[in-house]
């Protein structure tokens, strides 16, 4: 369906997050377009995976995405330091939860959010990259191309979920960067025996190392140094499992095969302010964290969420005015920043190899064991955020 003329809210971004935002405000009776760079849907065969939590399921589930998933269910975290005392073991049944997350590939993702676009009434409009954002005191006017021609739209609010790469900033917002001098090497594994449902969290001094079940094997997120990365990408395919074996230890079995190897560096991005005239930032193009502890995916499906409800209730008002972005930005404020701090505190505590703290930090993670009230706390902090899906 083609964009109209007017709109209560132009969602830029056909990603994950902004598809979320679309389907949540299906039925809400405001006008809705999305506006999408690509030219095609997303491939449904994208190989890369995401780790959704508790609250991203209740999400996915509201829009009617989630009983077309093929999900694999964390039940157990493990939580450990290379070579060094102390560990830490999180648990669904204990937390009183079908799981603690849930591994799914971003293809399949895209796959059943498109079909369910598909099936909506929602406008829609692929191959239309924007390319200017303007701001009035009633409305905001979205400059984009589409099939080789520059048309214009308006809508009350310009919600902004094209990602970390974002082009289109917010007036008076700065982005902060931290570099944190990590790339990412991310490729499917498989081991000697199975997963049994367990991640594993394994802190090394360059880095966090995690594996995330995904069907019959693993997805591994390796960090390492900049400087070690062609290296290691280019190794063959029994000297990149010794080398990762080396490095991981046998808590998940030996390693016997390695599918295709990517990798990307690891910054941390965020926005100083969410929102600014009749704009709002949601997903990635808010914040963009660190992968440790899979924070970021479920970060914006909360985002996508909460704006979708704070729409809703805002009833046949104008959802562009600054009283209406203020309260939504102190409404994402607690999660959003909460996620931030604890990501970035994460990564920082842990490749810190100031001396004694290595000792510290496994004393740390021993005590941490032992206290369920805490070990409570920060599972639901994971799982749903700073405050309830609702």
């Amino acid at each position: 369906m083609n964009a109209s003329s007017h709109n209560d809210i132009v969602i830029i971004g056909g990603g994950p997050i902004g598809s979320v935002l679309a389907l949540a405000l299906e039925g809400s009776g405001k006008r809705v377009c999305l506006l999408e760079a690509r030219a095609a849907p997303a491939p449904s065969d994208d190989p890369r995976t995401l780790a959704l939590s508790y609250s991203s399921r209740l999400v996915l589930e509201r829009i009617g995405v989630w009983p077309e998933l093929a999900v694999t269910p964390i039940k157990t975290i493990s939580i450990s330091q290379q070579n060094r005392f102390g560990r830490a073991e999180l648990d669904a049944s204990r937390e009183n939860l079908p799981a603690l997350g849930y591994v799914v590939r971003y293809g399949a993702l895209m796959q059943a959010l498109q079909r369910r676009l598909a099936a909506s009434t929602l406008m829609q409009s692929y191959d239309s990259k924007v390319e200017t954002l303007d701001v009035t005191p009633s409305y905001a006017a979205i400059g984009y191309r589409h099939a080789g021609q520059s048309l214009l739209i308006t809508a009350q609010l310009a919600a902004i979920a094209d990602g970390a790469g974002s082009l289109l900033t917010l007036s008076g917002s700065r982005r902060h960067r931290r570099d944190y001098a990590q790339h990412a090497i991310v490729a499917e594994v498989a081991t000697s025996r199975g997963h049994a449902n367990i991640a594993y969290e394994r802190f090394t001094p360059s880095g966090p190392a995690a594996l995330l079940p995904i069907e019959q094997r693993y997805a591994l997120v390796w960090t390492v140094a900049p400087d070690q990365v062609e290296d290691i990408l280019v190794l063959p395919d029994a000297a990149f499992l010794a080398r990762l074996q080396a490095h991981f230890g046998e808590r998940a079995g030996r390693f016997v095969a390695v599918g295709k190897r990517n990798a990307f560096p690891l910054q941390l991005t965020y926005a100083e302010r969410v929102t600014s005239a009749r704009t709002v930032l949601i997903g990635n193009a808010a914040q963009s964290l660190h992968p440790v502890a899979g924070q970021g995916i479920n970060l914006g499906m909360r985002d996508a969420w909460a704006l979708a409800q704070h729409i809703q209730q805002h009833g046949d008002g104008d959802i562009g005015t600054a009283g209406f972005l203020d309260a939504y930005r102190r409404r994402r404020l607690l999660d959003s920043t909460g996620g931030i701090f604890f990501t970035d505190a994460l990564v920082r505590l842990f490749s810190n190899q100031a001396a004694g703290l290595a000792a510290a930090r496994g004393v740390a993670l021993a005590a941490f064991d032992m206290l369920d009230p805490l070990k409570r706390f920060v599972v639901r902090r994971m799982t749903l955020g700073a405050s309830r899906t609702s």
